[in-house]
């Protein structure tokens, strides 16, 4: 998940990028001022912004938020030192999903980023929420095109459309996608009921393909992009059903 972090005290910017990528998150930019962190915001793509208040240039913390929000929505946590009340009403109008006062407990940071990434998958997709299974921790939420799969404390995305295929072992699932594996506790028959994509389509048992990624099928085998993987039998006609024929 590609963070944005806006801070102007050099030494503390260091330390918490370096504590954010120990964790598995990506700080994709460290800046510390306002138009240079709008600039950055617009050519590129930001999951979540973390802000101080108190950073040099034309524009304080908050006058760059309402920047940033006006070119596209992401969730935003302020770290800051100020605590008064106009600040705070300030603030506010720009709802953000969390406000940390400095000095900041990394457990609480932590947690503020995964409650900012969970309430902000809700507001912007509600009916296309994946939600936490009962019997299990992690959790997968949508996000526009993007899928944030929650493995251990953090929440790490890839594309829906990057997905190969899922593969069923006893009570676990892998997703398999162009860049790496993710493996969920979950039947294979909860993830394709939640995640909303209809290239996905059981073609075994144990297997589920993204049609978009198929370069080949036979009688019993269906090819792609450095995988084969097995077409059940009673799975066939449903999936011829995904052709058209002429």
């Amino acid at each position: 998940m590609k963070i944005l972090l806006i801070e102007d005290e050099f030494i503390l910017a260091e330390d918490l990028s370096n504590t954010l990528e120990s964790d598995g998150y990506e700080v994709d930019y460290v800046v510390d001022n306002g138009p240079d962190a709008l600039a950055h915001f617009r050519e590129n793509d930001i999951d979540l912004v973390l802000c101080d208040i108190h950073i040099k240039g034309i524009w304080d913390g908050i006058e760059t938020i309402e920047q940033l929000i006006a070119v596209k929505q992401v969730p935003i946590i302020y770290l800051t030192a100020l605590t008064d009340k106009t600040t705070l009403e300030r603030a506010k109008k720009t709802f953000p999903a969390a406000y940390i006062s400095k000095p900041y407990h990394l457990t609480n940071l932590r947690m503020a980023i995964e409650m900012a990434i969970n309430n902000f998958a809700v507001k912007i997709q509600p009916t296309q929420l994946v939600r936490e299974d009962s019997t299990q921790r992690e959790t997968i939420l949508q996000v526009n095109d993007d899928i944030f799969i929650k493995q251990n404390y953090q929440f790490v995305k890839f594309s829906m459309g990057d997905i190969l295929y899922l593969e069923a072992d006893k009570i676990y699932t892998t997703i398999v996608t162009t860049q790496k594996k993710y493996a969920i506790r979950q039947s294979i028959s909860n993830v394709l009921e939640r995640l909303p994509l209809k290239q996905l389509v059981r073609v075994h048992r144990s297997y589920a393909v993204n049609i978009n990624r198929i370069e080949s099928f036979n009688e019993h085998e269906i090819t792609g992009s450095g995988f084969q993987i097995p077409l059940g039998r009673t799975f066939k006609d449903e999936f011829m059903k995904q052709f058209m024929f002429r």
